[in-house]
């Protein structure tokens, strides 16, 4: 995997708006189960190629470190090859002082060569220390998205049993309304203030019945009174009034 790749594909990821994804998805519960998925499974390749860049280079600071050392040891040849020929030049011996004197130079070569290559890696070791501190910003915030995952998830999966159990106790409930006509004991309930309502009728009838003889044993007693004064009058006396 590149690192324009990986770059790619962490901004990406990055950029993804969960909340928008969740509203826009069927089955958000199947959306962020797949996006767990690839959010764990770009993490461990993201892992895998910044830990081969990040080896690179420590390889390119060794390799300066080295050349550092290197033209730091040239230049102790260069120094102890100069202080020898001037040993030599101040006891008169000019030929072992310009073959020493000649010996500094091509130490001073050398570490110049190796100055050059230190400062040839610089930039490169720049350039990719700042491309691994990019990784390793986009690793961590791949790998804080991925806890926001997790957690959206448990949090839909922990509304979704509230959502059912709540239906449950909605359809438990229904079944004994005892306002629903249509429940069990709502049938009962009909059936017996229909019952009550027979009884009332029955007595109501049972009452009207009771108040007609009631009546007629007025209209027997009223019969009774017209005969005896009838028969007062017939007697030749004076009817009785009554009180």
């Amino acid at each position: 995997m590149t690192k324009q790749s990986i770059f790619g594909r962490i901004s990406s990821l990055l950029k993804a708006n969960i909340n928008a994804l969740i509203d826009q998805a069927e089955d958000p519960e199947l959306m962020l189960d797949q996006m767990v998925r690839d959010y764990t499974n770009n993490i461990a390749d993201a892992e895998a190629a910044i830990a081969e860049t990040i080896g690179n280079l420590r390889l390119l600071e060794e390799d300066a470190a080295e050349d550092r050392r290197v033209a730091a040891d040239w230049g102790n040849k260069a120094l102890a090859a100069s202080r020898k020929a001037d040993e030599y030049r101040a006891a008169g011996d000019t030929v072992n002082a310009d073959k020493f004197d000649n010996l500094a130079k091509v130490a001073l070569q050398r570490q110049i060569q190796s100055e050059n290559e230190v400062k040839a890696a610089e930039p490169q070791i720049a350039s990719q220390t700042q491309v691994v501190d990019q990784l390793k910003n986009g690793l961590n915030g791949m790998k804080q998205k991925l806890e926001q995952l997790k957690s959206k998830r448990s949090e839909l999966l922990a509304r979704a049993k509230t959502a059912e159990a709540q239906q449950k106790v909605t359809d438990a409930l229904k079944s004994v309304d005892i306002m629903d006509p249509t429940s069990e004991i709502g049938r009962f309930e009909d059936k017996i203030r229909r019952e009550e309502a027979k009884v009332r009728g029955q007595q109501e009838l049972a009452a009207s019945s009771l108040d007609a003889q009631f009546e007629s044993l007025d209209d027997i007693g009223e019969l009774t009174e017209v005969e005896a004064r009838l028969a007062a009058l017939k007697s030749g006396g004076t009817p009785a009034i009554s009180q």
